[in-house]
């Protein structure tokens, strides 16, 4: 378990409890990753990237290792939101499961599936390209999540899709967590490394989905695009309301790249997303665009940087929030321009939608510019319902709940509308409105 004592304890913990396989490569890097976690500690609010995100209800949680050997069948995986992605990989509760995955199809070349056999497999392509990107984007630094995450490397995704090769259809990638026999809090570290060669197409589809209980997904991505690949990438977090989800992405971007991701978060009790996306080769592309939605107590907290290291890079970035209850939100959104970055055009959005008087949002854009030729634009925009809208609508036959539903639904639909894989939109059409529903109803009553 994870005690909440100091954090020179955690060491000791982390060195006994991790997994010890693997080559000598990857246990020095759970070393590192297990030296820096023990020197950072948890965040606190007093640093600056957490002052508004309380992580103490994580740091005093005595957690226990989740239960790889958790019976999780087709039935059950079929309930979850969109399942039924014509190809699939699926990992619970940290180990990959090959009997709920199905990459039969898969264009020629392409590895998909588990990344601790990746490690050890018998084909050196396999292990050389995991040895030579994993834990390279990872922050060890200065993130103390990455960290503990790489200390616990054990399982999780690999995805290569190799030069020149388009993937026709959807990948998706399906983290699942359970909750232990007994009740107790458990805890887990999705990892997932996707390697896109040049002049590559793939759509991805990231996952995250809980059975109820309280747990931790601690999780991190490292995604590589080669030169002229395109990525068009969606991360969906729909945890137990009681659980708790610490995630970090990292994307690095070479010549005339293009990746984009929507990320949509619909559960979890205290959430942390970050994303750090770095065009590191001219004319690369970058879309982060995001929608979540919060109600209760709950926290959601987006803290994104797109870094331009080379010129005539463009990037777009859109987030939205929806907020009722009592619900808090965090918006950090860094645009950074190197010196050699001339000829950039960053345009950077955040709008929220508080439903409630109790609700908030603390935004923060930042922009960090070394370059003079550029173009860099920043907006934020807060506030409730707008009632001249309301009553526009009411004038023209609608009751005040449609009208009100009808605004809600349109905000929501400018980030479901770039969505481009059909079936994806509309199950995130059905949930969101759903909670919406729920929300709204409640408030009603209230």
């Amino acid at each position: 378990m994870i005690p909440s004592q100091a954090t020179e304890t955690l060491h000791p913990w982390l060195a006994s409890a991790r997994a010890q396989s693997g080559p000598r490569w990857l246990q020095d890097l759970r070393e590192r990753g297990a030296s820096r976690f023990s020197a950072l500690g948890f965040p606190t609010v007093r640093d600056e990237e957490w002052r508004f995100t309380n992580i103490s209800p994580i740091a005093n949680t005595e957690f226990r290792s989740a239960d790889t050997e958790t019976l999780f069948s087709e039935p059950q995986l079929g309930a979850l939101l969109y399942a039924d992605a014509p190809y699939r990989l699926v990992v619970v509760n940290g180990r990959f499961r090959p009997d709920l995955s199905r990459t039969q199809g898969l264009a020629g070349g392409v590895r998909a599936g588990s990344l601790a056999r990746s490690i050890s497999s018998e084909l050196e392509v396999d292990s050389e390209i995991v040895q030579r990107y994993l834990g390279q984007l990872a922050d060890l630094g200065a993130r103390a999540f990455d960290a503990l995450n790489t200390a616990r490397i054990d399982d999780g995704a690999f995805v290569y899709v190799p030069d020149g090769t388009i993937v026709e259809q959807p990948l998706q990638v399906m983290f699942v967590s359970t909750s232990r026999a007994g009740g107790h809090p458990t805890i887990h570290h999705p990892r997932f490394l996707l390697v896109v060669g040049s002049h590559s197409q793939v759509r991805i589809v990231e996952t995250y989905v809980g059975t109820g209980g309280v747990y931790f997904s601690n999780a991190l991505t490292e995604v590589f695009v080669g030169e002229n690949a395109v990525v068009d990438h969606y991360k969906v977090q729909e945890e137990s309301r009681d659980a708790f989800h610490v995630a970090s992405m990292h994307v690095h971007a070479l010549r005339s790249a293009s990746f984009s991701s929507h990320s949509f978060t619909l559960g979890g009790k205290i959430v942390r997303n970050d994303v750090v996306s770095t065009l590191d080769g001219e004319g690369a592309e970058c879309t982060l665009n995001g929608l979540y939605l919060a109600d209760g107590e709950r926290l959601v907290d987006n803290h994104t940087t797109i870094e331009h290291a080379k010129a005539h890079c463009p990037s777009h970035e859109i987030y939205k929030g929806i907020l009722g209850g009592r619900a808090r939100a965090v918006f950090n959104g860094k645009i950074i321009v190197r010196p050699d970055a001339q000829k950039t055009d960053a345009k950077q959005t955040n709008r929220a939608l508080l439903l409630s008087d109790s609700a908030s949002i603390n935004t923060k854009p930042q922009l960090e510019i070394f370059a003079d030729d550029v173009k860099c634009t920043h907006g934020a925009a807060i506030g409730q319902i707008d009632e001249d809208a309301v009553f526009y609508l009411q004038t023209r036959g609608l009751t005040f709940n449609e009208a009100r539903d009808m605004l809600i639904h349109a905000f929501a639909g400018e980030i479901l509308d770039r969505v481009r894989i059909d079936p994806l939109k509309r199950a995130l059409e059905v949930e969101l409105y759903a909670q919406l529903a729920k929300d709204l109803a409640e408030a009603a009553a209230g």
